[in-house]
């Protein structure tokens, strides 16, 4: 149900701003959309964002024209990436499958609507008051993938009946880290299992630490659960197999780029 309400919120949040704005002038409505990732990492989703877009009637060119903001995996660029959409005086700022875009965008302004697409409760983080009346200038829809930790820590171990210890990769610049940590240890008690936690940033050197760290320990299955290392899938996908270390992502792209397996939503489709 949370997902559902989510969803009509979305599509009424995404219509009225811009018919609004069209009666109000007749230039090109001009929405922004701001990310963590890299554009060639995010097709997928654009494709779909411009989809939903044209269902509704609005075709980027034609009556709507968007601007893209990329932070490039360094969330410290957020809020200024979201400020200058502020001061380009959009009519609507969009932030699918990025929590911490989210984050930024309700920070820079309270009159701009804000359409977020995120992995967990948006109510437990802040980006709004309630389901039933988010309130403010601020709604979208939720996956609930960081929700799926604990299952997918239950998937590998029905899998590997005989591990003794988990890891959970997670992105330190993340707010939802806290949360995916806490699920995992949660499920690590119901399933009498060692969870560690590794954190690492996008980068191949921080990942290799990760992994290094993870052999040191003995790690017997790895979690990946930060949508920011689909920029690194193949390194996710040989360094797990080089270690003999089974791993699971909610994105798909994972096995598609030779991981093990994937548990989650369909973010393309979200």
């Amino acid at each position: 149900m949370k997902r559902r309400q989510f969803i009509t919120l979305l599509g009424g949040a995404t219509a009225w701003p811009l018919a609004a704005h069209a009666q109000q002038r007749p230039a090109l409505a001009v929405i922004g959309l701001l990310q963590s990732a890299a554009p060639e990492e995010m097709a997928n989703r654009v494709a779909a964002f411009r989809k939903a877009l044209s269902e509704n009637g609005y075709e980027e060119g034609r009556n709507l024209a968007i601007e893209y903001r990329w932070a490039r995996y360094d969330n410290t660029k957020l809020p200024e990436l979201a400020a200058e959409l502020v001061r380009r005086r959009v009519v609507l700022i969009a932030t699918p499958g990025s929590t911490p875009a989210a984050v930024a965008a309700k920070a820079a302004t309270t009159t701009i609507p804000v359409v977020f697409g995120v992995g967990l409760d948006p109510v437990e983080t802040g980006l709004v008051t309630s389901f039933n009346r988010p309130g403010g200038n601020v709604t979208g829809y939720t996956t609930m993938n960081a929700e799926l930790t604990g299952r997918q820590l239950g998937l590998l171990h029905e899998l590997l009946p005989a591990a003794r210890r988990f890891a959970v990769l997670i992105n330190p610049n993340n707010p939802i880290k806290g949360f995916v940590a806490k699920e995992a240890q949660e499920a690590g008690a119901i399933i009498c299992r060692e969870i560690i936690i590794v954190a690492a940033a996008a980068a191949n050197r921080d990942i290799n630490a990760a992994f290094a760290t993870l052999k040191e320990r003995q790690v017997d299955a790895l979690v990946v659960a930060d949508a920011l290392f689909d920029s690194r899938r193949s390194q996710l996908a040989v360094l797990p197999a080089r270690h003999t270390m089974p791993s699971i992502s909610f994105e798909r792209t994972f096995p598609e780029a030779g991981g093990l397996m994937s548990y989650g939503s369909s973010l393309g489709e979200g």
